[in-house]
């Protein structure tokens, strides 16, 4: 979202991966398509007494202000330099309710809801799903309609509090009005994805089978028609393609691509 101007390719920044600071083995990645592509938040406020602009984190505030703000976020992915060369694009917001909040449920075609196998998690989620239910389903009258919902079970352990649990809120469909479905696919406690978090690098690199083999069938539950596709290099299935290297000046400090 900017504040003034226009969406345009500009605004889209292009990260490369693996960071400067990878301590892996580069060579054996290959990174045909294996870009991020982040939208550049230009939130700004006014600072009276300096008469200028200043950089300000709080996204909720500026939304507050704004008339549009429900549908702010919608118009962006609208925008032919988002909607003409992306097939997906994901929004990720803290779990709290605020207009941020609102105006990503608006936007989005599905939202996906993370909950570990906790019992104060497992309530939080009822909670806070219900929640949500409640806040948007008065919209409707407005044209506004809440998109689908799926639950991911992580950070799921093979014990047996985590099973017990899990089948817990399994059996929360009905209380959550048929509204949420909790996802068959479910990401295990392993090492890797921490370490890969750390790394900030797909979790894939760090172990190509079991955590690889996740990620596909999460994405498959995900987009039913990718099914049985793979990506490129899975479990290191093809050879090293050159890596293509812009002349963009970097914006952070993770090296800029195209």
């Amino acid at each position: 979202m900017i504040q003034r101007g226009a969406l345009a390719d500009d605004c889209i920044s292009h990260i490369e991966l693996p960071p400067a600071s990878f301590r892996g083995d580069a060579s054996k990645l290959n990174v045909r398509g294996g870009f991020l592509h982040l939208v550049r938040s230009d939130t700004q406020a006014w600072d009276e007494e300096k008469g200028i602009f200043t950089y300000d984190s709080s996204l909720q505030d500026w939304l507050n202000n704004r008339v549009d703000r429900l549908v702010r976020i919608r118009q962006a992915i609208r925008n032919d330099s988002v909607s003409s060369k992306y097939d997906v694009v994901i929004i990720d917001t803290q779990g709290a309710v605020g207009y941020l909040q609102d105006a990503a449920v608006n936007a989005a075609d599905m939202l996906l809801i993370p909950v570990k196998p906790d019992i104060v998690s497992a309530r939080e989620f009822v909670a806070g799903s219900l929640a949500l239910i409640d806040r948007h389903e008065p919209a409707g009258a407005m044209g506004y309609s809440i998109p689908a919902m799926k639950a991911v079970i992580n950070h799921y352990q093979n014990t047996t509090d985590s099973r017990n649990i899990t089948q817990l809120i399994r059996e929360q469909f009905i209380e959550l009005r048929g509204k949420v479905n909790v996802m068959d696919t479910m990401v295990p406690a392993i090492a890797a994805f921490p370490k890969a978090a750390t790394a900030q690098i797909p979790v894939h690199w760090v172990d190509a089978g079991k955590a690889g083999d996740i990620m596909h069938q999460l994405m498959w539950e995900l987009i039913p028609s990718l099914e049985g596709k793979f990506t490129p290099n899975h479990k290191g299935d093809l050879p090293v393609l050159p890596r293509p290297v812009s002349n963009h000046e970097p914006d952070a400090d993770l090296n800029v691509e195209a």
